[in-house]
């Protein structure tokens, strides 16, 4: 059974950093991208950033590159997102994600290539 467990939400003043995490169950973690995507109220669901296990490929949406970073860690079966110089626009419910066998380099930028999700955690970042 898929099982993700997001944490590392909050409230953070603009310019502030933060750092999710998202703990996987090993049969999660042998899958073949993880992602973190978003969404705020009254908003669709968008993709943030993305992971391939194939070649340990990284993926951002134009809105974060360069201020958020996605890694792993093998051993802990747990993909983190770093979030610096957050802006009021970051707000949202940040969904840490499993991307099915179809998902590419081209494709991991949608959120209907993602199969199972987890509960999701609020960032709120005050201006």
């Amino acid at each position: 059974q898929v099982q993700l467990v997001e944490s590392g939400g909050g409230l953070v003043q603009a310019g502030g950093s933060l750092r999710l995490s998202c703990a996987a169950s090993r049969r999660t973690f042998s899958s073949y991208a993880m992602g973190w995507l978003r969404q705020a109220p009254g908003k669709e669901r968008e993709f943030v950033a993305g992971i391939l296990w194939s070649d340990g490929g990284t993926y951002y949406a134009d809105s974060v590159k360069g201020r958020f970073t996605i890694s792993r860690d093998n051993a802990k079966n747990t993909v983190y997102l770093q979030m610096n110089s957050l802006k009021p626009e970051d707000t949202a419910v940040y969904y840490c994600a499993v991307a099915g066998e179809l998902v590419n380099s081209g494709n991991i930028y949608f959120p209907y290539e993602y199969e199972y999700w987890g509960q999701g955690t609020q960032i709120t970042v005050s201006s």
